[in-house]
């Protein structure tokens, strides 16, 4: 099977890496040109993922009507906000490449005007494609080396190209999982960055593991709170796509969202965490369409509307734990 992976940060290079491992035909498409050129060159993702070797057998360029010669699947590595431009990049390249059969996201976040989930956003540019998302708790650096990983894969309608994508990526070192509730897949994937925030704003405050745990497990009761009034399913949540990314991104070492919401509660401006960074923080948009759409719908979300209010309002980190500590007691 041929997989085209458009966007070359550090996960789209090491999904790009581990297709390579399971024996699969990899194209791997950079943003820019030179990007593309230094790594021809260099064998390594120095800006995104130093240190990782890329294989050989991967090839590597940033004219996608070439990277999409004779490929069956499209994975798109891009950020959130940048899908619908680069969906429609790649809907006119695909003019002349009836071989592709599935286009799935690896984007966690939603668009930040439409609050789109990032399949809608392909279907709205790719339309007759079966899109997807492809998501779960993985950080790139461990998929990249090897390390033991699950993942879940759902689409936009059942096709037999579901479980032949789930065999080709499925390998002793990932684990590919399908749904069939492509809304609570993607709504987990986007749901636990902003959490993630909070998370790291309980670190970055020194609050203790009591804290933490407490609200992430009312960050889990929020999440499936929110995703239910959306139409997605409970059970959902309580899987790779929930949960398990919940777990990881809030706890790992690794997660920019975590260092974020980190740097936050020890004080450093919204602006200045913005402003210079070269990695995208898909939960800081995230947050401010989420909320959005919460409140059109009167769908209640403390925790999100605390973030929020963080990160747009200039409200202080340490000021939003009272906020939730003092709201009405309730049953669990």
């Amino acid at each position: 099977m041929k997989f085209c992976v458009v966007g070359a940060g550090a996960w789209g290079t090491a999904f790009a890496v581990h297709l390579a491992r399971v024996g699969q035909t990899v194209a791997l498409v950079p943003r820019r040109a030179s990007h593309a050129t230094a790594l021809c060159a260099a064998r390594e993702n120095s800006d995104y993922l130093p240190g990782i070797p890329l294989p050989t057998c991967i090839g590597v360029t940033a004219d996608l009507s070439v990277a999409l010669t004779g490929a069956d699947v499209v994975l798109m590595a891009c950020p959130a906000q940048a899908l619908r431009d680069t969906g429609v990049r790649l809907q006119a390249a695909l003019g002349a490449t009836p071989s592709v059969r599935l286009v799935a996201s690896l984007a966690k976040g939603l668009e930040r005007e439409s609050h789109a989930r990032p399949s809608e956003v392909l279907a709205a540019v790719l339309p007759g494609m079966t899109v997807g998302s492809l998501t779960g708790p993985t950080n790139a650096r461990e998929v990249a080396r090897g390390l033991p990983a699950a993942m879940v894969l759902a689409a936009q309608r059942p096709d037999l190209v579901v479980a032949e994508v789930q065999a080709a990526i499925s390998g002793a070192s990932l684990r590919l999982y399908t749904s069939e509730d492509l809304p609570g897949v993607e709504f987990g994937g986007c749901l636990k960055n902003i959490y993630a925030i909070a998370a790291g704003c309980c670190d970055g405050l020194h609050l203790g593991d009591n804290t933490k745990a407490a609200m992430l497990t009312r960050a889990l009761a929020e999440m499936v709170r929110v995703g239910i009034a959306l139409g997605a399913r409970a059970e959902t949540f309580y899987g790779l796509s929930g949960f398990g990314d919940l777990v990881a991104t809030c706890h790992g070492a690794w997660s920019r969202n975590r260092e974020f919401g980190e740097k936050l509660g020890e004080g450093v401006p919204v602006a200045e965490l913005i402003e210079h960074r070269r990695t995208v923080v898909e939960g800081y948009r995230t947050t401010e369409s989420f909320h959005e759409l919460c409140r059109s719908r009167g769908i209640e979300a403390p925790i999100m509307a605390e973030i929020y209010q963080v990160l747009f309002a200039g409200k202080a980190p340490a000021e939003a734990l009272p906020a939730l500590m003092l709201r009405e007691l309730k049953k669990e």
